[in-house]
């Protein structure tokens, strides 16, 4: 029997979900968490306490929980690039920064044609090595998660960072404020959430989906892929078998390929990003408003394909 927690809506979810699992509890005491990334080697996952401008490391070899870096410009999103580096984006910083081997904080972008970013929210590495993050206004509409200040650019755009030569240019410039994004497995889609709804009372709340150029450097017209039914779509991941698990006012809720809501995951905080880790990648860490959640799925996080 599946834990209550585990909420069936179509057949296909029960793939994933084990009967044998529960929700794991692993820590509370931020004040919004957010931003997951696991570091395989270490065995440890950080996330961001974006108003306590801190990150948080969780030790999976003993359950600890410890301070990572503090101030930090108030971190929202991160991703781990090709060489095992923490790509971060900073409210605060109002930049995508990247946290080299030595430990050193080395600027990546914090302009679009010579105006300032917003407050970087989300970010993804592609196989090639580029970087493409969303860029809302969220760090910057008050006091709370950064400093407040207006908006240059005047758009709350999704950019990508060249591998070769750094240049950042606008991939996606029709949302109202994107938020989450991650790509399919084959890289051939590019999901990213749409949570205007903060600040446009008619934008609906989805997910779209683009598909990518064959030169991998841009993208074609988006359609809608999901619309929440709890609240906004924040961050999210993408398994294996092409699912988005997204997060959610409810919890976690899965996506099949074909934008069925298959399943949830009932977590009783506001959820705002998950993050697969874990030995096999089949453990889904759940940053939920206060606290750090996880369970086991039968499942594993997508991986880059070879470049």
């Amino acid at each position: 029997m599946l834990d209550k927690d585990f909420v069936v809506l179509d057949d296909r979810f029960r793939r994933y979900a084990m009967g044998n699992v529960h929700i794991e509890k692993l820590w509370t005491g931020s004040r919004w968490a957010e931003g997951p990334a696991y570091f395989a080697a270490g065995k440890y996952l950080i996330w961001s306490d974006i108003p306590n401008d801190r990150l948080l490391r969780y030790d999976e070899t003993d359950g600890s929980v410890s301070v990572f870096l503090t101030p930090c410009n108030n971190h929202n999103g991160h991703t781990v690039d090709l060489e095992g580096r923490l790509i971060s984006c900073e409210h605060r910083g109002r930049a995508v920064t990247r946290i080299e081997h030595d430990g050193s904080r080395r600027i990546l972008a914090d302009r679009f044609e010579g105006k300032k970013l917003n407050s970087p929210n989300d970010v993804v590495v592609k196989s090639d090595g580029s970087i493409w993050f969303t860029d809302p206004t969220y760090g910057i509409d008050g006091e709370y998660e950064g400093d407040f200040a207006i908006s240059e650019i005047g758009a709350c755009n999704v950019y990508r960072i060249d591998p070769v030569n750094g240049s950042v240019s606008a991939v996606i410039t029709d949302m109202v404020r994107p938020n989450g994004l991650a790509f399919s497995p084959d890289e051939k889609l590019l999901y990213v959430a749409d949570t205007g709804l903060t600040h446009k009372a008619d934008c609906s709340p989805d997910i779209r989906v683009y598909p990518v150029a064959s030169d991998g450097r841009s993208v074609g017209a988006g359609r809608r892929f999901a619309t929440c039914d709890a609240g906004l779509f924040d961050g999210f991941r993408v398994d294996i078998h092409g699912n988005v698990w997204s997060s959610a006012a409810d919890g976690v809720q899965c996506f099949a390929p074909d934008g069925t809501l298959i399943g949830k995951i009932s977590i009783p905080e506001v959820v705002a990003n998950v993050c697969f880790g874990g030995r096999k990648r089949n453990r889904l860490y759940i940053c939920g408003t206060t606290s750090l959640y996880s369970v086991y799925l039968n499942t594993q996080g997508a991986l880059r394909p070879k470049a």
